[in-house]
């Protein structure tokens, strides 16, 4: 019985310590803030900066950062091709930062071989 209960326990103990391991992220930052323009109806152009955050998965954060150039790019050639309703409204901001994961996990899948990043997220957004 005792026996049965120790290696209960060290399964357990395992089981916790690989999920545990499983679910480590970090965070990127890119700075400073991304400063783009965008395409305004009633004013010739308009411009938004916003705070970008990447979800890291395991231990790729230097990979990441080594990409951020390229993924940076990518996020500003998306934002500058939106027009000025979708930029205002709440559901094109959401748009926008769904098409920016996706680019931003296929370059790094071209680069890499993997996606490396979980989400990425806008959690800072000013416009003009």
């Amino acid at each position: 019985m005792l026996k049965y209960f120790f290696t209960l326990l060290l399964l357990s103990i395992s089981l916790f310590s690989a999920s545990a391991h499983a679910s480590k992220y970090a965070y990127y930052g890119f700075e400073p803030d991304i400063v783009t323009n965008y395409v305004a109806v009633k004013k010739k152009m308009g411009f938004v900066r916003l705070t970008v955050e990447l979800m890291v998965e395991g231990d790729n954060l230097s990979i990441v950062e080594h990409h951020a150039p390229l993924l940076r790019d990518a996020i500003i050639n998306i934002i500058g091709q939106q027009g000025e309703a979708r930029i205002k409204s709440m559901k094109g901001r959401a748009e926008i930062q769904l098409m920016c994961e996706e680019e931003v996990k296929d370059l790094l899948t071209k680069e890499t071989g993997k996606p490396l990043i979980k989400k990425l997220l806008f959690t800072q957004w000013l416009d003009n």
